[in-house]
C-alpha cells in the first residue's frame, strides 16, 4: 500500500476518529477546526485510501469476565510453507487470541491471549495450541498489570 501524503488538518481528523470513532461529523469538524462538509470529504477521502480500515467498539476484558492476559512466545517444529499455513490459520480461528505476530529471535511468533483464568489459558495451551500438533515449544508470560494500552496510532 502506497504511502499517502497528510496534511494537519488530516492529522487533527484522524486523532480525533481514534479517539472517539462515534463522534458526529459536526463535532468532529469542530474539533479539527473544520466545516462540516469538508471534515466529511477528507473522512471519506481517508477511508477510500485504505488509511481508516473500520470502526470498533472498544470492550472492556475484565468486565466481559476475561480476567486473565498473557504473552506466549510460540516456536513451531518446523517452517514448511505448510507449517505456517496451518499455523496462521489456526491462529485466525481462536477468538483468545487477540494478536499474532511474526517475530525475529528465539520464537517464530508471538501471541496476545485473553482467558477467563489461569485454568482457561492452560486449557487454551493444552486442548488447543499444544495440540495442533505443529508448536515445537511455548513460553508464557502472564501480564500482572496492564501498564498502558491504547489503539491509538502516532500521527506525528
Amino acid at each position: 500500500m502506497p504511502h499517502i501524503p497528510l496534511d494537519e488538518s488530516d492529522r487533527r481528523l484522524l486523532r480525533q476518529l481514534q479517539r472517539d470513532a462515534r463522534i458526529s461529523t459536526q463535532d468532529l469538524a469542530e474539533a479539527a477546526g473544520m466545516s462540516t462538509s469538508p471534515a466529511w470529504r477528507r473522512v471519506k477521502r481517508l477511508e477510500e485510501a485504505g488509511i481508516i480500515t473500520g470502526h470498533v467498539a472498544l470492550l472492556d476484558a475484565r468486565a466481559l469476565g476475561l480476567r486473565a492476559s498473557a504473552y506466549i512466545h510460540v516456536s513451531l517444529t518446523e517452517h514448511t510453507a505448510d507449517t505456517v499455513a496451518r499455523f496462521d490459520s489456526f491462529v485466525q480461528g481462536q477468538d483468545r487470541v487477540l494478536e499474532c505476530a511474526r517475530v525475529t529471535g528465539s520464537a517464530d511468533y508471538l501471541i496476545r491471549v485473553v482467558a477467563r483464568d489461569a485454568e482457561d489459558l492452560e486449557d487454551f495451551l493444552m486442548h488447543s495450541l499444544l495440540a495442533t500438533g505443529i508448536v515445537r515449544s511455548t513460553a508464557t508470560s502472564f501480564v500482572l498489570r496492564q501498564i498502558k494500552a491504547t489503539t491509538e496510532l502516532p500521527l506525528g
